[in-house]
Formats: structure tokens, sequence, C-alpha cells
């Protein structure tokens, strides 16, 4: 029974800590991509009108509707060069409550004028570049690539576009953001790169009282099959399947080894069945059938499955109360954004595993029960 109840503790912890991660991960990648994201369903990007724009913001539930350019552009500080993503918003984008929720921001968040424009800088951009935040003389320098031309040219500034942007802020919220995106104002990367009204993409902002999927389906009926409307899985459903996928295996692997743990009630029951040859033989000698001897020993089994299952589950429960709630087991990383690895109970973990417990003890109390039931008085 102990080894089913350290069993059944060890599968109601790990799931748990696979939850908590699945959810982090949510809510890193919510604080910095929308609720609902447009893109076109073939190339890389659409013209957007202003009518065309205020079509969607007219659908109902939608409360913010920011207008994206993303691209890889080159960027200078001093004499250090990187090659990052540029991502240019427009003004609704810091308008978000929920923007950089999770994370850190140095600095003021703030995109500047069209005539000043300023950029938000991931933190691992910020030191690749090694940017000083209160130098007031150095600016950032971005370089694009011109599209190419039939003639050559002897001058490489023919060959791309530059311009320069005063870093404001820096923000922490997860290693490929931080080290791979600059958030600069839409009109600053239109020009840059000769977008004009062209758009790679529109972040759409749910409002409140509304359902995210009844304004995904909404907009799907709006745009039609030019476009994608993806949530927020969806945008990262590679990494968020690689988790569920992990905490599959890992189901399966400790439920392997609560197996192999279960074989100490298999040979419980077998010895126990030896030892009872006489009290067995003396119920069937009073009429008892190999049916109600059976029931007997997988009862027994039953008892044993219930029992260290219920324990288990119990003390599980409690471990991951206490570090939900207290953090017990540390990350012992200074620099992450969360100080303990984070749980969070699903009541489903709770129902796969009691009925992995069940079953596999079960099938270790079942051969046992067979061969009890075999037993004759003419064996002793």
């Amino acid at each position: 029974m102990i080894g089913v109840a350290v069993g059944t503790m060890a599968l109601v912890v790990v799931l748990s800590v696979f939850n908590g991660l699945e959810d982090l991960v949510r809510g890193l990648y919510a604080s910095f991509d929308a609720e609902l994201k447009i893109e076109p369903a073939m190339g890389k990007s659409f013209e957007a009108d202003e009518n065309w724009i205020r079509g969607i913001q007219e659908v109902e539930g939608v409360a913010l509707l920011t207008e994206v350019i993303e691209d890889n552009a080159l960027f200078r500080y001093r004499d250090n060069q990187h090659l990052a993503k540029i991502k240019g918003v427009s003004a609704a984008y810091l308008e978000d409550p929920d923007r950089f929720a999770e994370g850190y921001v140095w600095g003021e968040l703030d995109l500047g004028t069209e005539s000043q424009p300023r950029a938000i800088v991931g933190r691992g951009v910020g030191f690749f570049l090694s940017l000083d935040l209160d130098n007031e003389f150095e600016l950032l320098q971005v370089y694009y690539p011109k599209a190419p031309r039939s003639a050559g040219s002897i001058d490489p500034n023919q060959l791309y576009n530059r311009d320069i942007i005063k870093p404001a802020a820096f923000f922490s919220i997860e290693k490929d953001f931080d080290d791979n995106y600059i958030i600069a104002p839409i009109s600053f990367v239109s020009k840059l790169l000769n977008y004009g009204q062209k758009r790679t993409s529109l972040e759409i902002k749910v409002a409140e009282g509304h359902k995210l999927q009844t304004v995904k389906r909404r907009l799907r009926q709006h745009l039609g099959e030019d476009f994608l409307v993806k949530d927020t899985d969806e945008q990262h459903a590679s990494i968020l399947r690689t988790i569920q996928i992990e905490k599959l295996f890992v189901f399966i692997t400790l439920s392997f080894i609560l197996a192999i743990a279960s074989f100490n009630i298999f040979f419980s029951l077998s010895m126990m069945a030896i030892e009872k040859k006489k009290d067995t033989a003396i119920l069937f000698a009073m009429g008892a059938r190999e049916k109600l001897v059976k029931h007997i020993y997988l009862k027994q089994g039953a008892i044993i499955a219930f029992s260290g299952a219920l324990i288990g589950l119990v003390i599980g429960f409690a471990i991951v109360w206490v570090q939900d709630n207290f953090g017990l087991v540390s990350l012992g990383i200074s620099s992450s954004i969360i100080d303990s690895y984070p749980v969070k109970i699903v009541w489903t973990d709770f129902l796969w595993t009691s009925i992995a417990v069940i079953a596999i003890t079960f099938l270790a109390s079942y051969r046992p029960a067979i061969i009890a039931s075999k037993v004759k008085s003419t064996d002793l």
C-alpha cells in the first residue's frame, strides 16, 4: 500500500508542475502577444486602409485593435551590431492594461512621437548592443535592405534604408522575446521598410464580458478565408504541444514505475493465497464457489488500491497546495521572474491518476485471485 501511495503522490505532484509550467508559458506570452492575432492566410503582408480597419473595430467584442508591422532588421549602437526583429505598433499597443503585466520593465514605456520616435528594447538585445538609456547623445541605428534593383550600384548606401531611434525602456518577459524584439512606432517602421499602408498583422484585445472564442468566430466570419484569426494557444502551438507531450510521457513513465511497484501487491496476495490454502479449502467444503473466492482476493487488492490511491492523492494535494501558496521549493535563479516552481491543480489529473492506480492494482491482484480460486480440498 505504501508503494501505491508514493507512486500516486509522485504522479499528482509531477503533473501539477507541468500544469504550472503550461500556465506560466501562457501568462508570459499573453503579456507580449495579443489575445487574438489576424494574419494573412497567404503571403507576408496585406493592405489595410482606414475603412477596412474601422470595420474590424466595429465587430462586437473588439476592445482594442493594434496595427503591426514586423520584420527582421540590423541594429547598431556605437560599435555593436545585432540582428533582431523590429515590431512597429500603433498607439493602441500600450493602451492594453495587460501589456507587460508579467516580467520586468526598466525605463519609460513610451513610443514617442512621429518626429521623435522611441523604442522599447528587449533586455537581451540591450545586452548585446550595450545600450545606455541615459545617454542622450548616442541613438540606436536601424538598417533594412532595400528591394533589389535591376541595375547595380557601387554606392552601398543605395542597398539599404537607415534611420535612428532613441531607446526609451527595456523589457524582460521570456528569453525568446528578450533576445529578438525591439518595439517601435508603426510610422517609424513603415517609413523604414517602405510598407505604406501594408501591415503584417493586427492584434485584438477582447472586451470584458465577451468570450474570446465567440469574438474569434465573429472575426473569421467578417474577414473570410483570406485571413487567419489565432488565439494565444494557436500563436504558440508548438511549445504548448511540447509541454503536453512531455506531460503525457511523464505520466506513462510514472505509471510504468507504479506497475513495477505493484509487484509487491502481486507477491503479497500470492503468499496469502498459499498461506490460506486450508481456509480456502474449508470455504469450498462449505459450498463456496470459485467466483466467491476470486472476489475475496480481488476485494483485498481493491482495498490496497483504494487506500493507497486515497493516501497518495491527499499527500500529493497537500504538497502541491503548500508549494502553490508558500513556494517551498525555489528555482534557485535570481534573475527568474518567479521565485519557485509553478504548480497548478487540475482535477482531471486526479481522475486519470486514480484510474491508472486502480487499473494497475487490479491487474496485479487478478492472478493471485485465480490461483486461490483453483484450490481444492484434495490439494491439502
